[in-house]
């Protein structure tokens, strides 16, 4: 897998540039249509909350995407915040590959 040092677009921007912003959706209109506190959304926006699979379901009833797009979103944050945190990082270098018998 090709990881560049550059952090990648987390959820919170895209569900607000690329969704809220251009269909003018608040937090709490979206916190309506997606059946959830609008403390929910605004942790999402502000990238203070991770997309769970339920959430991703939710967000991809709302929006008519996958609710694989929402995940992706999130596993190359999660990853790339894996590879860059120096303890993480310690950890997967002590593991060793395992021989076959």
């Amino acid at each position: 897998m090709l990881m560049t040092k550059r952090k990648p677009v987390g959820i919170g921007e895209i569900l607000v540039e690329e969704f809220m912003e251009p269909m003018q959706l608040t937090q709490a209109s979206l916190a309506e249509a997606m059946g959830v506190p609008r403390k929910h959304v605004n942790e999402l926006c502000n990238g203070r909350r991770a997309v769970t699979v339920p959430t991703a379901l939710i967000l991809s009833r709302v929006f008519g995407n996958s609710p694989d797009f929402w995940l992706n979103v999130q596993r190359r944050s999660d990853l790339w915040a894996a590879m860059n945190d120096p303890r993480e990082l310690e950890r997967i270098e002590r593991a060793r590959p395992l021989h076959a018998a």
